[in-house]
């Protein structure tokens, strides 16, 4: 269980490192998005992409972006935690269906965590 703690801290480090997404980024793929709408003729989605422009405008931050990608890896590694601890209850519980059970869900909360950090 300290490997898999190691393994997750460093991927932890690894995805911070990883370039962030920006406003900008996310600004050009809202207006690569409507732009698609505009040539699609579709009203309904160019107001919700117009909408969704001007409030990442106002709103937008470089911190605040890094502060909810850090939130998103805490919630997916403290998750990835408590799999493990319902893991080890299992196994010590001795109940192979249970133990089983919490394996998948361990490597499901794992995987999660692994597509966190990859964004």
């Amino acid at each position: 269980m300290k490997y898999a703690v190691a393994i997750a801290g460093l991927m932890l480090a690894a995805g911070l490192a990883q370039a962030q997404e920006s406003c900008a980024g996310k600004e050009a793929e809202i207006r690569r998005q409507l732009d698609h709408a505009r040539e699609q003729g579709n009203d309904g989605r160019i107001r919700g992409l117009e909408t969704a422009l001007r409030k990442m405008q106002t709103s937008c931050t470089e911190a605040g972006l890094q502060a909810e990608r850090e939130h998103e890896i805490d919630e997916a590694h403290n998750e990835v935690a408590e799999r493990e601890a319902d893991l080890q209850e299992a196994l010590h519980d001795g109940s192979a269906e249970k133990i089983e059970k919490r394996k998948r869900k361990l490597v499901e909360a794992q995987d999660e965590l692994r597509e966190v950090l990859r964004n």
